[in-house]
């Protein structure tokens, strides 16, 4: 199993970026799709998540900037990010997970913005 996280990097305030992490070894479908993040100092918290019936769930501080999408046919969950301000700054991680299988994570990707 791999997940493979990418698109991260530095971006101005109010700026955007997409992520993106491609899994293999599992049947995407199945599997309900995160991404989370870790700013230094700060525990790992829940950014975005995607059932596998598409339902969506958002943390408060990134609703109505930030959505996250699957796209089943290329095993990959995206991560829209508008509107980026510092607070954002973090390493970026996916989540996969289904019933009795998993959590497989990616490796993390780091988003900085900043001026």
């Amino acid at each position: 199993v791999q997940l493979q996280a990418s698109g991260g990097g530095l971006v101005q305030p109010g700026g955007s970026l997409r992520l993106s992490c491609v899994a293999s070894g599992i049947s995407f479908s199945m599997y309900s799709m995160g991404w989370y993040r870790q700013a230094p100092g700060k525990q790992r918290g829940t950014v975005a998540t995607v059932a596998s019936d598409g339902s969506t769930n958002y943390a408060d501080s990134v609703k109505g900037r930030f959505t996250i999408t699957r796209d089943n046919a290329k095993n990959t969950v995206y991560l829209q990010m508008n509107s980026l301000n510092p607070e954002d700054t973090a390493v970026y991680y996916c989540k996969g997970s289904a019933y009795r299988l998993g959590p497989y994570w990616g490796q993390g990707t780091l988003v900085t913005v900043s001026s």
